[in-house]
């Protein structure tokens, strides 16, 4: 697997693709300002985006990750994912925080990477979101707040 991850300026976020993972453009759009972008190449193709927003103190959210679906399940989103940690924690974070529901793939593969969870926002889904969001045809209603502490790094 041949990946290249960059950043690019919040202005040319993949909009397409971010909204995959968040089905709300105006949501994305208000996270954009002050975020660091990514994008995920192979070759000339894109097959993923990351946007991660400071949150102060050595922290870091990320608020969007996603794999273009013809390339999931193809070791993308791990690879990126892991790019991410890496950048950050080399940069001097203190922690990555992310969001989540509550069960699902999305869970799982957070936790794989040593996300544990925080906190939980509950009804996040239901006060957030015009629409009820279903997962293997579940409503999702609590969002999981999920923490990685980078080694060496204290917040």
């Amino acid at each position: 697997m041949s990946l290249l991850i960059q950043e690019v300026p919040a202005s040319d976020a993949p909009m397409d693709l971010l909204l995959l993972a968040d089905p709300l453009s105006d949501k994305i759009r208000s996270y954009l300002p002050g975020a660091k972008c990514f994008v995920a190449s192979n070759g000339e193709v894109v097959v993923g985006a990351c946007v991660v927003k400071p949150r102060g103190a050595g922290t870091y959210e990320i608020m969007n990750i996603v794999v273009q679906p013809a390339h999931q399940k193809s070791g993308y989103g791990t690879a990126l994912l892991k790019w991410i940690i890496d950048f950050f924690c080399e940069s001097g974070a203190g922690q990555i925080e992310v969001g989540t529901g509550t069960f699902g793939y999305q869970l799982a593969f957070y936790q794989r990477h040593g996300f544990r969870v925080t906190s939980i926002d509950h009804d996040f889904f239901v006060k957030n979101y015009p629409e009820p969001i279903f997962e293997n045809g579940i409503q999702l209603f609590d969002m999981l707040r999920l923490t990685l502490r980078c080694p060496d790094n204290v917040t």
